[in-house]
């Protein structure tokens, strides 16, 4: 059984330091709508404090994340263990978005290494960590880190981004 903590410790801050890969979570409040969970990488992550974190939002299949973290702010991040040590993280939190046309984005794109197809920083309040023991991950290891490529990629950064500024506007 987990044990849950309030802010970010010392021991959480040196596991997500060595973690490739997290997952986000979100979900609608409507029971039509669907959870929506992503995989995330290439260093995207960041501890602003002991209770706020933000991870870097890059052009992808679409927004619902940022779509139900306007509705209702809730999201979830998990970290998982695939090495030697068995262990899963989660933290919760209410979040928001950080577009490169909002006043703090400036400040907090700095922590960041920003790409061409960046689409926006989600911030999150953390409420609360829990870690679990995960013995049933398969032990792996990253081979080759897969190359990133921006092929194509700035008419979608231009439309994504209209989609974002127009559903503010509402």
């Amino acid at each position: 059984m987990g044990k849950f903590h309030e802010t970010i410790q010392d021991s959480t801050r040196e596991f997500i330091a060595k973690q490739h890969i997290f997952f986000v979570a979100t979900a609608p409040l409507t029971s039509e709508g669907h959870i929506n969970l992503s995989p995330k990488g290439l260093d995207a992550f960041r501890i602003l404090s002991p209770t706020k974190v933000a991870y870097m939002d890059l052009i992808g299949s679409g927004n619902e994340t940022a779509a139900h973290i306007f509705e209702n702010r809730r999201i979830t991040f998990m970290f998982c263990s695939f090495d030697k040590v068995p262990n899963i993280l989660r933290l919760y939190g209410n979040a928001y978005t950080v577009s490169p046309k909002d006043s703090g984005w400036e400040e907090l794109s700095t922590n960041f290494k920003i790409y061409p197809s960046t689409r926006q920083i989600i911030v999150a309040d953390n409420t609360k960590s829990k870690h679990h023991v995960g013995m049933e991950f398969l032990i792996m290891s990253t081979k080759v880190k897969r190359p990133y490529t921006f092929i194509g990629l700035k008419r979608k950064v231009r439309r994504d981004l209209k989609i974002i500024s127009q559903k503010r506007i509402r």
